[in-house]
Parts: C-alpha cells; sequence; structure tokens
C-alpha cells in the first residue's frame, strides 16, 4: 500500500511541530526542512487545522503549533483522516462503499487477503502516536534544521550553612 504525498505531508507538518514542541513555526520553516512546495503544505496545514490538531495563529508574528491533544494521536488515525482511497483492488469499497464487480467475486479468496493486509496495515499505524514517532526529538530537529531553546535559568547564589552567600572561585 502506498500513502499519498498529502498523508505524507501531513504526518510531516505534525512530526516538525511535535519536535518544534514550544513556540510557532511558520510554512516557511517546514517546506525549507522538508524540501517541499508551500502551497501544497497549505492545503495540509489548513486540513489539519479543521481536524482541530494544529492550531494557527495569524498576523505578523503567527504560525503553527500542535494543538493540546494531537501528540496522542495515532498515526493510523491522521491516515484515515487523509488518505482518500483505501480500496486495493477495485472490488474492494472504496470511499464512498463503491465497488467495482469483478467475474471472480464468489470465488475469490484474493480480496479477503487484500483485506486482512489492509487491517493489519492500519492496526500497526494506530500502535504508534506522533509523540513516540517524534522522537527522538534532539537528532529530529538537527536534520530539520530547528535550532533548540535552552531556556535561561537565573543563577541563585550558593548559601552554606550559615545562609551566607558563599563565593565559589
Amino acid at each position: 500500500m502506498r500513502l499519498t504525498d498529502y498523508t505524507d505531508y501531513s504526518l510531516r507538518v505534525l512530526l516538525y511541530l511535535a519536535v518544534r514542541g514550544e513556540g510557532l513555526s511558520t510554512i516557511q520553516d517546514i517546506s525549507q526542512a522538508y524540501g517541499i512546495s508551500k502551497n501544497h503544505l497549505m492545503k495540509v496545514v489548513q486540513q489539519l487545522s479543521e481536524l482541530g490538531w494544529v492550531e494557527t495563529v495569524r498576523g505578523r508574528n503567527g504560525g503553527l503549533r500542535l494543538a493540546g491533544r494531537t501528540r496522542s494521536l495515532t498515526v493510523g488515525e491522521v491516515v484515515r483522516a487523509t488518505e482518500s482511497d483505501f480500496a486495493l483492488v477495485a472490488c474492494l469499497p472504496d470511499q464512498n462503499g463503491e465497488r467495482r464487480p469483478c467475474v471472480i467475486t464468489p470465488q475469490c479468496r484474493l480480496r479477503g487477503a487484500l483485506e486482512a493486509a489492509r487491517h493489519a496495515f492500519l492496526a500497526e499505524l494506530d500502535r504508534h502516536t506522533i509523540d513516540e514517532v517524534a522522537g527522538p526529538q534532539g537528532p529530529l530537529a538537527a536534520l530539520l534544521g530547528i535550532r533548540t531553546v535552552i531556556p535561561v535559568v537565573p543563577l541563585t547564589p550558593v548559601t552554606a550553612a550559615s545562609d551566607k552567600p558563599v563565593s565559589i572561585s
């Protein structure tokens, strides 16, 4: 089974945003990281936003980020929402429940095997969440050109037992 580019790009957007973590990303950022057309990504992001998986912030400093529960989505859920057709052969029902007739349907064992394969494929994808496949975040961030932000922690003076600041030399 081959996934469409649309599904591939949807998964890539979610992975990028999961690796990015805090802050906003732009379609331009994602486009450059993967070498994908911005126009294609705009369509993908629109659907991901409509599904409630990506939050979009408009304006000069706007961008994209994952919505609250998106990290717990399974890859299977994303694939089901973005793929348009799971009919591996014409005699299997398409997204509208229609199937083309075949003269061997009454005796065909292939159809059952293909349906079982499709079920197993999606069941495997259901075992993995977006959060799980977005790790390890450090190496993925480096490959995607995402600069990780190291939080600045203010220094606090070290105190001895007498509660007086101690200088460290």
